[in-house]
């Protein structure tokens, strides 16, 4: 049986068994044994799982000793499923036989602290080493195509498991379902660009131009997202994931009712608990429990989601994130006054407070599927403060009649902030719109590297040319949740490696508040400016390249650095030297000896620009 084969029917498979599969190593009693479960997977799926999970948990490995490990684990397997009465052995639970398995291996990095202790506490151990371990191994690259090939026609199926190897060890926190389908997905774009027996596709570098997205990208955005909301989670807590979780399950399901949300909210925020400790065996039962609720429960919840229902298992739950929103029922009616008027509101506020906040943000979701949920939490947080101030002794009569008003106002700034952004885009396009960006967020976080600066302005470039197209029903759900991913990116790393303390207070005090308290950040006062040395500014002849990425990349990078030079700089003496640049690199490009030119004429042009700034 082939890797594609194997990873297919791991696919359909997998995740139904992985319901059995023990909780921690302290659920044990009544659970199947590991030779059921290598009975139900068959041999060749029970391989390829057991190969993730080592690589997944030790990352400093290699291929070599992972799939060794793999198959030691696979031979115990098929030895319990043969044997007429299990052995002790065949009746540990299936985490502690593999790290047993992980710590009878000699010089494994950093994990001989771990094999000293107990479960369950060697299992937190191992979790915290997937901790350690992300940002030390290299992103997925795009392969050699001649190389790849060569490779694909003499080890087809080791190739696709070492792939799939170098997947899950690169992203330790992936849930396994996503690496299989990455995976089988690789087999397809080899397949593809290197033929069958007819050889190599006659276009081979063009074709892993064009096919290579297809598989590196998903990667990507699926590790992007998971780093996501783990990092949510981390930071603000159970209460805001579920409330987030609350918002979004809400729009998807308008028809579905409290309590059902509320349920589906409570099992996601538990898969999410258990996904972000890394803890594989339960983040892949968790997610089939899920997706056997919600499609067992088509006809309470959505009339949209039954061809993804269909799918099979892994591509189902991809199908129903993606879906649109349901049909709010016909009987909705538009406003829900009764959070204002009813006169048992503070009564009820003041005896489950959670829980009549969550309803409020329950019933206004599934009515605005045309906000984003960054929003609608904004939303709940200003009828909590309303409810908070109105709902105290001696609060004045009327007090909770002004909620709406103030509603309105924060519904109107924040469209006002999205559709300006969208008018600045569609006017100067994608490159001037970006140095805009790049004139921001340089003032307000001059301590980024020019590299992440332009990494992080190009992403919310993206989210222009992909957001700013659509209507007004779907703008603030696609612009702000997308933009809301490359403020998690800047926050992790603030988390990292503070930036300031500007950012540091928009990346701590509220999730929903994030995207405007950065938006209000202004020139960085606790920044020490670069000193103008020799090398600050240096024009050389790459500036007269023809190929207008790399200019405009050099030319972002001149002006990161200008403004972290002079943070003050108005837009007037912006303009000046911008000018004045221009025309140097054109007199200079078009001078037999460019780099002579640009030797002798930027020092000059640094000097009168110098003068300018301190006028």
């Amino acid at each position: 049986m082939n890797w594609r084969t194997v990873i297919y029917i791991v696919l359909l498979v997998s995740l139904t068994v992985a319901k059995a599969l023990p909780r921690t190593s302290r659920d044990v009693e009544g659970k199947t044994s590991i030779g059921q479960r290598f009975s139900q997977l068959h041999e060749s799926n029970f391989k390829a799982i057991a190969l993730i999970m080592f690589a997944q948990y030790v990352p400093g490995g290699t291929f070599g000793r992972a799939a060794g490990m793999a198959e030691r684990v696979t031979a115990l397997a098929r030895s319990c499923a043969a044997a007429t009465r299990d052995s002790p052995d065949c009746l540990k639970p299936l985490d502690r036989i593999f790290f047993d398995t992980i710590c009878q291996e000699k010089n494994f990095p950093r994990i001989a602290d771990c094999c000293a202790k107990e479960d369950p506490e060697r299992n937190d151990c191992f979790l915290s080493l997937k901790n350690f371990s992300q940002g030390f191994i290299p992103p997925l690259e795009r392969p050699d195509a001649e190389a790849a090939c060569r490779n694909y026609s003499q080890h087809q199926q080791p190739l696709t498991a070492y792939f799939t190897y170098e997947v899950s060890r690169k992203h330790p926190f992936l849930p396994a379902p996503t690496i299989l389908s990455v995976a089988l997905r690789y087999e397809e774009m080899m397949k593809r660009c290197c033929g069958g027996a007819e050889g190599p596709s006659q276009h081979l570098e063009e074709c892993f131009w064009t096919q290579a997205p297809k598989v590196v990208k998903p990667v990507r955005e699926d590790a992007l997202r998971q780093e996501h909301t783990c990092g949510i989670l981390k930071k603000f807590g159970e209460r805001t994931l579920k409330a987030l979780k609350l918002t979004q399950i809400s729009q998807k399901f308008p028809k579905a009712d409290f309590v059902t949300v509320h349920k589906l909210v409570m099992d996601v925020a538990d898969m999410h608990k258990d996904c972000c400790r890394g803890d594989t065996l339960d983040c892949m039962r968790d997610r089939e429990d899920i997706l056997q609720y919600v499609c067992s429960n088509q006809h309470i919840l959505s009339s949209k989601i039954q061809q993804c229902c269909e799918q099979p298992l892994l591509q189902r739950s991809e199908c129903i994130v993606h879906v649109e929103n349901d049909d709010k029922p016909a009987d909705l009616s538009p406003h829900v006054r009764e959070f204002i008027e009813d006169k048992g509101i503070c009564e009820r506020f003041a005896q489950e407070k959670d829980t009549h906040l969550a309803r409020f943000l329950y019933e206004y979701s599934r009515r605005h599927p045309e906000f984003s949920a960054q929003m609608l939490l904004r939303i709940g947080k200003g009828y909590e403060d309303l409810l908070q101030e109105c709902c105290r002794l001696g609060a004045p009569s009327g007090c909770r009649s002004r909620g709406e008003e103030e509603l309105r106002k924060h519904i109107y700034e924040t469209e006002s902030v999205m559709r300006t952004s969208c008018d600045i885009y569609n006017e100067k396009g994608d490159y001037y719109f970006q140095n805009e960006l790049l004139m921001s967020f340089t003032k307000k976080m001059p301590q980024l590297t020019s590299a992440e600066l332009i990494k992080f302005t190009k992403e919310m470039t993206t989210i222009g040319s992909k957001c700013c197209q659509l209507g007004q029903d779907k703008l603030l759900p696609c612009a702000e949740e997308n933009l809301d991913l490359v403020l998690g990116e800047i926050c992790r790393r603030h988390l990292a490696d503070p930036i300031n303390p500007g950012v540091c207070r928009c990346c701590s005090s509220s999730y929903a508040f994030r995207r405007p308290c950065i938006g209000k950040l202004e020139v960085d006062e606790s920044y020490v400016p670069l000193a103008l040395t020799p090398g600050l500014f240096a024009f050389h002849g790459d500036l007269c390249t023809t190929e207008e990425e790399k200019l405009q990349h050099r030319k972002q990078e001149m002006l990161i650095t200008l403004l972290k030079y002079k943070p003050q700089i108005s837009p007037e003496q912006l303009g000046s030297i911008t000018a004045a640049f221009s025309a140097m690199r054109e007199r200079c490009c078009g001078d037999a000896n460019p780099e002579a030119c640009f030797l002798k004429e930027g020092p000059e042009l640094i000097k009168r620009s110098e003068k300018m700034l301190s006028a």
